[in-house]
């Protein structure tokens, strides 16, 4: 059993921290929210006071932060300063690959082990231990972090050294929302041309236009296997972080001069549908907005 601080226990975080606690470790959580230390608590983990209390004596750290700048913040002021120089830190927030780099070099300087592993998979998949974690780090860093990481997820990929987990994620969700986008807007061409949305389905899910989009996240409901386009599309993945995904890709294909004109396409469509109330629906609710259904709030 293995004594873990868990740091960041938001709606991915809380089922990932009762995983390992499932899997009999000793988790020791903090998060500035009282609601989500409530629910650790009933979950089987220990409460700490502050993010430094918890990393005392851990042999393993695991974040899960909204942004960059969080990140860079716990881990200077409270996990660098504080972790056992035997530990492995794994930040497993979605953030820009150069803080990412940062960090862990900041980590590495003060002779500690350290991978970026953001997650694939959702809530659902956070609560079910379901995961796919994409690692960046040294080899040795990620024998250390993938034991711990396999009592949360599905699959435990090695993608690189340090930033490469974070440049496979925000490729992979680029690629996602793009292909989102599109299927939306097929299905909402087809149904003009007067094709019944569930003999559209069976055809491309079996043609050349097939993708994950279609066949695994149907955004028409009753189409396909269920999805939160069956729950008005509550749950799931929201537009808001696949908007936060697709900017972070932006300002890494900038960074790298890469040419990438369908996820800024992505990313202004989705732009445009959390401007109009929708950061909260899942993100395949971007289909109301692109067949003119969508109304905002105050909209009526």
């Amino acid at each position: 059993m293995a004594r873990i601080a868990f740091i960041g226990l938001g709606n991915m975080g809380g089922g990932m921290a009762a995983n390992l606690v499932k899997a009999g470790h000793e988790v020791a959580a903090f998060d500035l929210s009282p609601q989500a230390l409530d629910r650790a608590k009933a979950n089987g983990c220990t409460l700490a006071a502050d993010a430094a209390e918890a990393v005392k004596g851990a042999d393993s750290v695991v974040t899960m932060l909204p942004a960059g700048k969080h990140v860079a913040a716990v881990y200077a002021d409270s996990v660098i300063p504080n972790a056992s120089k035997d530990a492995i830190l794994m930040d497993c927030s979605t953030i820009d690959v150069a803080t990412a780099r940062a960090v862990e070099a900041q980590a590495a300087d003060a002779g500690l082990a350290m991978v970026d592993a953001p997650v694939s998979g959702g809530i659902a998949a956070a609560d079910a231990g379901t995961l796919t974690f994409m690692v960046g780090g040294s080899k040795d860093g990620f024998a250390k972090a993938q034991p711990i990481l396999e009592k949360m997820g599905k699959a435990v990929i090695h993608a690189g050294d340090a930033g490469a987990g974070q440049a496979a994620k925000i490729c992979n969700n680029m690629l996602l929302g793009a292909t989102m986008a599109a299927t939306c807007e097929t299905f909402a061409l087809a149904e003009k041309l007067g094709l019944d949305p569930q003999v559209f389905y069976d055809i491309s899910s079996k043609a050349s236009g097939q993708s994950w989009s279609m066949t695994s996240y149907c955004p028409v409901p009753g189409v396909g296997p269920e999805t939160p386009a069956d729950r008005d599309y509550e749950g799931g993945f929201a537009a808001a972080l696949m908007l936060k995904d697709l900017k972070l890709a932006m300002e890494a294909a900038q960074a790298a001069g890469a040419y990438t004109p369908m996820g800024g396409e992505a990313e202004e469509l989705y732009q445009r549908f959390v401007d109009r109330g929708g950061a909260g629906k899942d993100f395949s609710a971007i289909i109301k907005m692109i067949d003119d259904t969508w109304k905002a709030p105050d909209e009526g």
